[in-house]
């Protein structure tokens, strides 16, 4: 996916975190860290962010995006997202995955629940297979119903991993949006 993204001629930024369960703060701190450090430290780089995450990795986008991180924030683009941890929690979502990321309950934790912190300044798109059976739609569409300026795609025929996958035909989708938000600019 990177390299794709990549060799569209984005500048892509693929980083790693920390992942220790039950203490969260580890994964957040290191996010924070390179989205303030790491745009003004790219070459060649027009100093705008657009986030992309998929399944955990679209909530931890939706998290940063509402939180004040990285003012070059344009768009973040999260692919079938676990965009509602209450709900995800209630569904079941990887076998209890919520509570061992967050160490405990989700409702605890309205600060890391992308449905239940502040709307985003910048554009949000959710983009979610209808066939999705590891994190279904609803997820994305209870995100969307708490945030009514974000923009939920459903792509018919399209599971889990197909929005990640170059070779899908979903991934036309993705590489339309990401073209659109450039072309804003």
């Amino acid at each position: 996916m990177a390299n794709s993204i990549a060799a569209a001629g984005f500048t892509v930024l693929l980083p790693e975190y920390s992942r220790v369960p039950g203490s969260p703060q580890a994964t957040l701190a290191d996010i924070a860290r390179i989205l303030s450090q790491a745009p003004g430290q790219i070459a060649p780089h027009n100093g705008r962010v657009i986030l992309i995450g998929h399944s955990a990795g679209g909530q931890l986008a939706l998290w940063a995006a509402a939180s004040p991180l990285c003012p070059a924030l344009i768009g973040t683009l999260a692919l079938a997202p676990v965009a509602d941890l209450m709900l995800a929690h209630r569904l079941g979502l990887g076998n209890g995955a919520v509570s061992r990321f967050l160490g405990g309950d989700p409702a605890l934790r309205a600060d890391l629940d992308p449905r239940r912190m502040p709307a985003p300044q910048a554009a949000i798109t959710l983009l979610h297979g209808v066939d999705d059976d590891t994190v279904p739609l609803s997820v994305s569409e209870s995100y969307v119903s708490a945030h009514p300026g974000a923009k939920l795609i459903a792509v018919d025929a399209c599971g889990h991993y197909e929005p990640i996958d170059p070779r899908s035909s979903a991934w036309p989708i993705v590489m339309a949006q990401l073209e659109l938000w450039v072309d804003r600019r």
